[in-house]
């Protein structure tokens, strides 16, 4: 990297998945924004600029995670098993620039408050930071006592979740009040120019996507406002989610599941497009910083944000998947879904200057910027958290 005028970025002699294939492009970005996509920004374009050298690189855009537990997952094996707050080392260290963070099952030691103020905690750090209200239950904790006026008037909040159904740990909501709640969500989401997400985490009960299957069935809501996750978790799960997604509806899988009990994400993903399921409608997400539960044998464990990014690399060199339609499943798809885009997800002129730079043949990280703020150099972090040695 030629270190200049650090207002100006120059990203030169990269081959650009946008995520689409564009082939051999340089990048101009300016402060927090990409300003330019060309096939050659000459280095005397700006006087000074700073240059970032891309050759033998594959420039994407920075990763989307729509499912993290920024202050922690866990507690279900008492206080000791609380899970610390996620460090941003440990978020950017995966290629991600996006993050969503939710609550999961603990809305006792908990909170919204204590998540937003995480939120904003990291993106004062440099990244961008979302959250869902809400945790497994219902009625739904919030913030401001509703969930229409907390996604309405409050800006990190986007939706609602992780709203969990076919599990033993839910509230067991009936499809009435996940009407009711979809309801509460459309209408945050049309006054305040929002997502509206209903986020919903599905168990290993033997329900599955019924009451998802149900709901959409039976009412006007815009199916792609709901986001179910965690479908490949068992195979039973993952055939219901052909199933679901083939109706229009949005899938997201979870990173770090393996084929003994369910699908890895390379396996799902490749089942998924066999059967004929859009990429358009699947998105991969880490469930970063929560509880692993034990199995086989193995003790409990935490999830890794990290995973996903090694799962994503392990579609593209483990099963020689085409990398643009992988990458989507964590950029441009999941924008889209989150209504972000084309601020986020996608390297074109105007959109934020979150940027990833991998090895052409071993995906390794080389380079990360978000909001045109290089994180990661030459495959180092040069800056982390507050807290971070």
């Amino acid at each position: 990297m030629t270190h200049g005028n650090r207002a100006f970025k120059l990203l030169k002699g990269g081959h650009c998945l946008a995520p689409e294939d564009m082939g051999r492009k340089d990048l101009l970005l300016v402060l927090d924004k990409i300003y330019r996509v060309e096939e050659n920004i000459p280095l005397d374009f700006i006087p000074d600029m700073e240059v970032i050298d891309c050759t033998g690189k594959l420039i994407c855009p920075g990763f989307i995670d729509q499912h993290l537990h920024i202050t922690g997952g866990g507690g279900e094996e008492g206080p000791a098993s609380r899970i610390p707050e996620l460090m941003l080392g440990d978020i950017i260290s995966s290629g991600i620039t996006t993050v969503v963070g939710v609550l999961g099952l603990d809305g006792i030691t908990r909170s919204i408050p204590g998540l937003l103020a995480k939120a904003r905690a990291l993106t004062e750090e440099g990244i961008t930071a979302y959250i869902y209200t809400g945790s497994y239950g219902l009625p739904a904790i919030t913030l401001t006592g509703k969930v229409s006026t907390d996604i309405g008037l409050i800006d990190q909040i986007i939706g609602v979740g992780e709203i969990a159904i076919a599990d033993s740990r839910s509230s067991h909501p009936t499809v009435q009040q996940l009407r009711e709640l979809a309801c509460e969500a459309r209408t945050g989401a049309l006054i305040g120019a929002k997502a509206g997400v209903v986020h919903i985490h599905v168990g290993d009960g033997k329900e599955g996507l019924v009451p998802l299957f149900s709901l959409t069935e039976e009412s006007d809501f815009p199916m792609d406002m709901f986001v179910p996750t965690h479908l490949n978790r068992n195979k039973r799960l993952l055939n219901q989610a052909v199933e679901y997604a083939g109706k229009g509806g949005k899938i997201d899988l979870t990173a770090g599941e393996t084929d003994d009990t369910g699908y890895s994400v390379p396996s799902a993903l490749e089942l998924l497009l066999k059967n004929g399921v859009p990429v358009e409608n699947i998105t991969v997400s880490s469930d970063g910083n929560g509880s692993v539960p034990s199995r086989n044998g193995n003790p409990p464990g935490v999830g890794k944000a990290k995973q996903l990014y090694e799962d994503i690399r392990g579609c593209i060199l483990g099963r020689g998947m085409d990398a643009g339609t992988v990458l989507k499943t964590v950029t441009s798809n999941v924008a889209r879904t989150l209504k972000i885009y084309p601020q986020k997800g996608v390297l074109s002129s105007g959109s934020d200057a979150d940027i990833l730079v991998l090895d052409k043949y071993d995906f390794s990280i080389h380079t990360l910027l978000a909001g045109g703020e290089v994180f990661i150099e030459n495959g180092r972090t040069v800056k982390k958290g507050r807290f971070e040695s």
